[in-house]
């Protein structure tokens, strides 16, 4: 009895009994004991997905066939996707993300921190969702809450899927809010002022008092600054031990590449 192993699909006899005969040095043969064969492919490659055939030449001739798939799991084409972009508060922004695979890849995108996205992707008009299909994410109109970390996240079935982080910068001249407009204090206690500031790209932050006189730390002023998100701060300005000369206007001053802003707050001794 032999067996004789064929690639149904190019016609090929691959191996007969235990002889391989095509010339592919990847393909061997076991005969394991009286009655299993295996054929072995080692180094897969996709050009060896088909249907392979054993025979076996009773007679009547006896056959059996398989389908070898042959799986890729899923690459990044980073030549062919975007990098970290930089757009104006109002503009737009294409991602693009491609990815290489079999069976080709599935792209899915969304937010590092779990947030919406805001998507126009086609026809289907704007959109919310954590989670956004397709190699291209389309934003517009874009808003400073939109400013962050996305990653776009490729998957065919074949473990592992592999993802690309991006960051969206958006750019906007600074803007201030003014929790406390009007500030009353005893002489001789401790005062904080505050400016709420948001700004993107960083922006440069101080205080003047309402002569243009610019504040510099010292033992009486203290100064200090606290991110509260990638674009937003609290600038705080504590005057120690009030004098009657601290009293009148203080300026807070935000300066970016795009513009400035600035706050006022009033002092006053009670």
């Amino acid at each position: 009895m032999q067996v004789a192993w064929i690639k149904a699909d190019a016609k090929a006899i691959l191996a007969i009994h235990e002889h391989v005969i095509t010339n592919n040095g990847r393909l061997s043969v076991t005969h394991n004991d009286y009655n299993t064969w295996t054929l072995v492919i080692r180094n897969v490659k996709m050009e060896d997905r088909g249907v392979y055939m054993c025979q076996v030449n009773t007679d009547p001739m006896k056959m059996q066939t398989a389908f070898l798939e042959v799986v890729i799991p899923p690459d990044i084409i980073y030549e062919e996707t975007s990098g970290d972009m930089m757009v104006p508060e109002g503009g737009s922004a294409k991602l693009i993300c491609k990815a290489r695979g079999y069976p080709k890849p599935k792209i899915v995108w969304r937010r590092e921190d779990g947030r919406e996205i805001i998507a126009r992707n086609g026809t289907h008009g704007k959109m919310k969702a954590t989670i956004v299909e397709g190699e291209m994410l389309s934003l517009t109109k874009v808003t400073r809450s939109e400013m962050g970390a996305y990653m776009c996240i490729a998957s065919n079935g074949v473990p592992p899927s592999v993802s690309k982080r991006l960051k969206l910068q958006v750019h906007f001249h600074p803007l201030i809010q003014v929790p406390n407009q009007l500030v009353g204090a005893p002489l001789g206690t401790d005062v904080t002022l505050i400016c709420n500031v948001e700004a993107s790209p960083k922006a440069i932050n101080y205080w003047q008092r309402e002569n243009g006189e610019m504040i510099i730390s010292n033992e009486r002023y203290l100064m200090n600054e606290n991110e509260s998100s990638m674009y937003a701060v609290q600038m705080t300005l504590v005057i120690r031990k009030l004098h009657k000369s601290d009293m009148g206007g203080y300026k807070c001053i935000s300066k970016n590449s795009i513009g400035d802003a600035e706050g006022t707050i009033r002092l006053y001794g009670k």
